[in-house]
């Protein structure tokens, strides 16, 4: 099928930039006159977001997607998403990154070495604690992996600070800032005992490109710029797995995080 057409809810519509994610890929996916026969239904990931993709499922959608989705059980709906075929991609603030597959690599294929790992996400007044909480740990989690012994040290109305352990038993500090006074983004640093890795993910409301460092013996390697957006990157993917009759890992990888925020209430 050549063209995939869309409904989305107006709260999915604005916070995925949905329309304009939409519009750059003409050829891809186009507007569905009635909601219920969209090929593609687009939903927000508030409380409840689980039970309203299920429902999207039943009635027969190929495919969902799910912006910013707040920490829910996904096991039921992963269950009927393999039972029915239906590709389900999550629109996540930082994790959905195009730059986060090869940051992805380059952070994992040096955790075994990690002495520490320091996170760092500032978001703009007015954002929600918990939903700055969620985005940083998905972005951790896909390129680090789960985490272990995750506490929370401090919460304020204009931030937090948290603690937690690497696989290999290497500490992670990760802070969470509400400020207007700097780019609304995730900063990612691994050292290890001769490099590491630097890695900053800018929020998806432009085509901002990411930064991905890797510094060894060798010297440090910048990796090769990606100018698209998160909301675009995840339609191009969405795309892809129903073309291919594929299925995707979203919800067994946003488990872990999931997971790793209940430990913390």
């Amino acid at each position: 099928m050549s063209q995939y057409t869309v409904r989305a809810t107006p709260e999915a519509r604005e916070a995925g930039a949905i329309t304009l994610s939409v519009a750059s890929l003409p050829e891809s996916f186009g507007p569905a006159g009635d909601y219920d026969n969209a090929h593609v239904h687009a939903i927000a990931g508030h409380a409840g977001w689980t039970t309203e993709a299920a429902r999207a499922i039943s009635a027969g959608a190929r495919g969902v997607v799910v912006v910013n989705p707040a920490p829910e059980d996904t096991d039921d709906l992963d269950d009927a998403a393999q039972q029915n075929g239906t590709v389900v991609v999550l629109d996540q603030r930082w994790a959905s990154n195009p730059a986060a597959t090869a940051a992805e690599v380059a952070v994992r294929s040096m955790a075994g070495r990690a002495a520490v790992l320091d996170v760092v996400a500032t978001a703009p007044l007015g954002t929600d604690i918990g939903a700055l909480i969620a985005d940083q740990l998905a972005a951790v989690v896909r390129l680090a992996g789960p985490l272990g012994n995750l506490k929370l040290l401090d919460r304020r109305q204009n931030g937090y600070t948290a603690t937690a352990v690497l696989a290999n038993g290497a500490p992670v500090a990760l802070q969470g800032i509400i400020s207007d006074a700097r780019p609304a983004s995730v900063n990612i640093t691994m050292l290890t005992d001769d490099g590491g890795a630097r890695v900053t993910l800018p929020d998806p409301v432009a085509a901002w490109p990411a930064t991905v460092k890797v510094t060894g013996p060798q010297g440090e390697l910048l990796v090769p710029t990606i100018y698209e957006s998160a909301h675009r990157t995840t339609w191009r993917r969405l795309k892809e797995h129903l073309d291919a009759g594929t299925l995707p890992s979203d919800l067994r990888q946003f488990a872990a995080v999931s997971e790793a925020i209940a430990s913390l209430t």
